[in-house]
């Protein structure tokens, strides 16, 4: 016998007693899912500020002082790259990706222990990795071990959420030409972390520190950063980008061959080849702007509710700095030997330019709507982050071609005053989003509840 109830998102509703109970099941799910998601962009917010961004001004600080690229060790480098790369970015893929895919491709629920776990070994073996590239202590067992429980981490994220779990009723969307941008992007995380672990078991049996090889450092963040960063950011752009700035369909079959390109210039730097590495990549690039239709003129309103109007120039701006990059790239791989600046300026217009440009953009557009339905804290931090961080990244790029070129002198002292504005830029965005969380939802989580406006 049906009877009057009000739900639980405050919503009165005709529901028996079954139906009531699987609805305040599922609104109990909608909450524990968000709870995972803030504690994974928590965790990657607090590897973004201290062991990233804050290591990264001081190794500059001491870079632009002794006006030397070698006066900081490798490992220091290395320790700041992975845990901006891994520890703060791949965290916050991994809690969107336990989020957001389940609901696009409509799977059965998962397991929450798993989401869980994957946290604890995935943060576990960042800051095991950051730990002892900075102080070797046991490093020798301890090296490996951090990538080993990466890898783990991994493979308990794709066996939660992978391919196999796709859904016949949504056979279409779970197929369409972003999730296989996408998959492409995992497969550049998992040759990542394979070769992380390879490579830290042989520096554990024959090297001397835990830092890695150059040569192998080079290629390996060329894996990591356009092997998965960057197919990533398309595939989720692709998704939600287009739509946000109210942009023509995409073009799918120029998208495929962009991450086709982007695949070829990968494999290309993995074994060696680093001019047709660089044309490739730059390829890809090109191909993938142009199948998003980023320059095109928006025909529809830009979805700008509740986030600075300025978000669609920034998304923009940081399509430009992709095209930089792969630019730098190219002029880099023609001089390998002596062009350690502008390959570093190439590297940062990418990590910074383009994939935290996006991070800062689309993440403060989507998560406060997946924590639970909130609203951003505050517009006007972000404007000030977006754009500190675009101020920064130029100085940074421009000075490190001057300075490590040895093009002009004076630009070793603008080498601190890049990172000094990158790291406000990041403490912005940090605050903007811990406000966010502190602050009570607009409506009650619910299943029922639109995914995306």
């Amino acid at each position: 016998m049906a009877s009057a109830s009000v739900t639980t998102t405050g919503q009165p509703q005709w529901l028996d007693a079954k139906t009531q109970s699987l609805m305040d099941r599922s609104i109990a799910r909608e909450k524990a899912l968000s709870t995972i998601l803030m504690t994974y962009i928590l965790t990657g917010l607090a590897f973004m500020l201290l062991p990233g961004t804050f290591l990264g001004v001081w190794n500059l600080i001491f870079i632009s002082k002794l006006q030397a690229a070698q006066s900081v060790a490798p490992g220091w480098i290395q320790a700041h790259g992975h845990a901006q790369i891994f520890g703060w970015v791949a965290t916050f893929i991994l809690g969107i990706g336990f989020y957001s895919i389940p609901k696009l491709r409509k799977m059965q629920p998962f397991p929450l222990w798993r989401a869980w776990a994957c946290w604890a070994l995935w943060t576990t073996g960042v800051l095991l990795r950051w730990g002892v590239t900075i102080q070797p202590w046991h490093w020798r067992a301890l090296l490996p071990l951090s990538a080993v429980l990466e890898l783990a981490a991994f493979a308990l994220f794709f066996f939660t959420i992978g391919p196999a779990h796709a859904s016949l009723k949504n056979e279409k969307m779970a197929w369409d030409t972003w999730v296989y941008v996408v998959i492409a992007a995992t497969a550049g995380l998992l040759l990542t972390l394979l070769l992380q672990v390879l490579e830290t078991f042989s520096l554990a049996l024959s090297g001397a520190s835990p830092a890695f090889p150059h040569l192998f450092d080079q290629r390996y963040l060329v894996v990591a950063t356009w092997g998965f960063l960057v197919p990533m950011v398309w595939g989720f752009s692709a998704r939600w980008v287009t739509v946000f700035l109210g942009l023509r369909p995409l073009r799918s079959s120029l998208l495929a061959l962009a991450a086709a390109a982007n695949s070829l210039g990968v494999l290309a730097a993995l074994f060696g080849a680093f001019a047709l590495a660089a044309d490739a990549l730059l390829a890809g690039a090109i191909c993938a702007g142009t199948a998003l239709r980023i320059f095109e003129p928006s025909v529809k309103m830009p979805k700008v509710v509740r986030v600075h109007s300025s978000f669609p120039y920034f998304v923009r701006a940081a399509f430009v700095w992709l095209a930089i990059a792969a630019l730098l790239g190219i002029w880099a791989s023609r001089n390998l030997a002596g062009s350690a600046g502008i390959l570093g300026a190439s590297r940062h217009a990418l990590t910074v330019g383009f994939v935290a440009a996006m991070v800062f953009g689309v993440g403060q557009r989507i998560l406060p709507s997946f924590c639970g339905m909130r609203v951003l804290a505050s517009p006007r931090l972000m404007f000030a982050g977006l754009a500190l961080l675009m101020a920064g990244c130029t100085l940074r790029v421009g000075s490190e071609i001057l300075a490590y070129q040895n093009f002009a002198a004076w630009a070793w002292k603008l080498l601190p005053v890049s990172a000094v504005v990158e790291m406000t830029a990041v403490t912005l965005f940090a605050l903007n989003l811990a406000w966010t969380f502190l602050r009570p939802p607009v409506v009650a989580p619910s299943p029922l509840t639109q995914f995306v406006e």
